[in-house]
């Protein structure tokens, strides 16, 4: 094993006794989202249904050597075509999961948060990464790095319930979450910190569960308990997180890529909030990081199932 993919073969594993998760892909239609959707189903993580051009699908098959005999195929003609019927075949329950396969992101989420025929639920929908960071004890979930752009309060308080769901449902026994903003203090001309002592006092009221929660903090003494002993933080969150929430897109987006391209990390992304867990990955995903996000999914999908079932 890879030591540095230790954290998602661990992920990966979780899921050996759980059934695959039927699957809607929309638009596999270039190698690397073909190959990924193979990849994830032969080692048992999703039962994929490809939604696309069937001619196109089937050609590309043959010419990257993948086996399409085990995959039903739902004909739509063009991206946009396949984002709606992968989204239909979620709403008529015949797959717990959605994944992206070639088309862009803006248009399967389009068709997830069209009020009338998407997956809305009463919840914000959000992006969480789940990334691998060489040296850091435990995967470190951040949100939201990819569908909300500048979140108000209420919408901040979804996002960080999204986030500490997905850490119960992969397994973390005690969730400790750093809302980050540039400094540990609050100051009324620095929004985000006053966001950040909002939401730790909605924890206090239990209008948001799950977790230890603690900011505003800086990204140094939410990772780093030598910063945080240096600057005289008392918290059982900070230099332990497990959880970082950023205050907007633009944030989230610079510390994932930050963390991959100068530290080494992967990448796992995932989308919550909707009726199902929505699979995000990208050309430039290794094959671990693609597998790891269906791992993520099926997880939380099972997880679901759970619940359901317990309710009645």
């Amino acid at each position: 094993m890879n030591p540095k993919h230790e954290k998602y073969q661990r992920l990966i594993a979780r899921c050996a006794p759980l059934p695959p998760t039927p699957t809607a892909v929309a638009y596999p239609c270039d190698r690397s989202a073909l190959q990924a959707v193979q990849e994830a189903a032969d080692l048992g993580l999703i039962a994929p249904i490809l939604v696309g051009p069937r001619q196109q699908i089937e050609a590309l098959a043959k010419s990257c050597g993948v086996d399409l005999s085990r995959y039903p195929i739902v004909e739509a003609p063009y991206s946009k075509a396949a984002a709606e019927a992968a989204v239909q075949l979620v709403r008529e329950g015949k797959a717990s999961a959605l994944m992206k396969g070639s088309l862009h992101t803006d248009e399967l989420m389009g068709a997830v948060v069209k009020r009338e025929t998407g997956l809305r639920t009463a919840r914000r929908v959000s992006h969480c990464f789940v990334m691998d960071v060489p040296g850091y004890d435990s995967a470190l979930i951040i949100t939201d790095a990819a569908v909300n752009i500048a979140p108000t309060l209420e919408e901040k308080a979804d996002i960080l319930q999204n986030a500490i769901d997905l850490a119960h449902d992969l397994g973390v026994e005690q969730v400790r979450v750093a809302i980050l903003s540039a400094m540990e203090t609050i100051n009324a001309k620095v929004p985000s910190t006053v966001d950040a002592a909002a939401l730790c006092k909605m924890v206090d009221r239990h209008q948001i569960t799950g977790a230890i929660v603690d900011g505003p903090l800086a990204l140094d003494n939410a990772i780093n308990l030598e910063a945080a002993t240096i600057k005289k933080i008392e918290s059982p969150v900070a230099g332990r997180a497990n959880v970082l929430m950023v205050p907007d897109l633009e944030a989230g987006n610079v510390l994932a890529k930050s963390l991959s391209f100068l530290a080494g990390a992967d990448a796992a992304g995932i989308v919550l909030g909707a009726r199902v867990p929505i699979i995000l990955t990208s050309r430039a995903d290794s094959v671990t990081t693609r597998l790891a996000s269906c791992a993520v999914a099926a997880l939380v999908a099972n997880a679901r199932l759970t619940t359901s079932r317990a309710l009645g």
